[in-house]
């Protein structure tokens, strides 16, 4: 599909997040197509989660506009808020699940709170598709968070987030905090559900093997903004120094090397143009 006949999922123009004397965006522009992957990578500061949080809503802008799913995100009432939330699922780090709920009740809550109408047995059986489409064995619904590890913890928040079958999925550092193996079966597993499900994936990030593995673009904040947007090869060829130093640093290098040695090629799955700015 040609670049221009893309539909855009989300549209950030001349973004400003401040708190106090502290800037952390400003003028910040970037737009996710639908069916991608999308990154998001930046140093420590540059306000990955904040960016994220103003998408959703949860962090109301100093300026700007922002746009999800050809709504307008800013000023908008509660209810009129909530009609759009509902076609988005959210995988917050460490999975942020209630640890008074079993796994199955937490995924329950989101359709609860949309659908009450939906009872038991109908719930429950939703509730175990959405665990199972996580990678979790149907044990795991009746645990809860406490008994489960920080790997599990994260696919039952995404089994959460999968509930009310959104368009749209926020990840915030999926990976962090999982063993190498641990993590590159969630990339996969991320990879699989956005091709049988449709899903535009914007995606937070600092794991250099997910970035390689998955995404399609990435996007790349410095200077209260965003710096540039591309494939990682669009990226590599670009002279900005946080740029190089963190693709072709020992990390990045070490990333590049992993693929090479499992003979993957690069991922691009229609992937636009790179674009670069630079801070005034």
């Amino acid at each position: 599909m040609a670049v221009s006949e893309r539909e855009t999922v989300i549209t950030v123009r001349g973004l400003k997040n401040q708190f106090g004397d502290q800037i952390i965006h400003d003028g910040l522009d970037l737009e996710v197509h639908r069916g991608e992957i999308f990154g998001v990578v930046g140093g420590s500061g540059t306000g990955k989660s904040v960016l994220m949080r103003s998408i959703i809503g949860l962090q109301t802008p100093t300026a700007g506009e922002i746009e999800v799913l050809g709504e307008n995100m800013i000023g908008r009432s509660e209810d009129e808020a909530k009609n759009i939330r509902r076609r988005w699922g959210i995988l917050f780090q460490n999975g942020a699940l209630f640890s008074t709920l079993t796994v199955a009740e937490n995924v329950e809550v989101p359709i609860r709170e949309y659908f009450p109408f939906i009872k038991p047995p109908l719930l429950d059986e939703i509730a175990g598709y959405k665990i199972a489409m996580s990678g979790l064995d149907e044990s795991a619904g009746p645990k809860f968070p406490s008994e489960l590890s920080g790997g599990m913890r994260k696919r039952a928040g995404l089994a959460r987030a999968l509930a009310l079958d959104p368009e749209l999925l926020f990840l915030d550092e999926p990976t962090a905090g999982l063993d190498p193996i641990g993590a590159a079966a969630f990339d996969e597993l991320i990879q699989n559900l956005q091709k049988q499900l449709n899903l535009t994936v914007f995606l937070i990030t600092h794991d250099l093997d997910t970035l390689y593995a998955i995404c399609d673009r990435v996007a790349v904040l410095a200077d209260h903004k965003v710096i540039a947007i591309g494939t990682i090869p669009e990226l590599l060829a670009l002279d900005h120094p946080w740029i190089q130093e963190y693709f072709n640093g020992p990390r990045g290098r070490a990333a590049v090397a992993h693929r090479g040695a499992k003979g993957e090629g690069g991922h691009d799955r229609g992937a636009v143009g790179v674009k670069q700015e630079r801070a005034n």
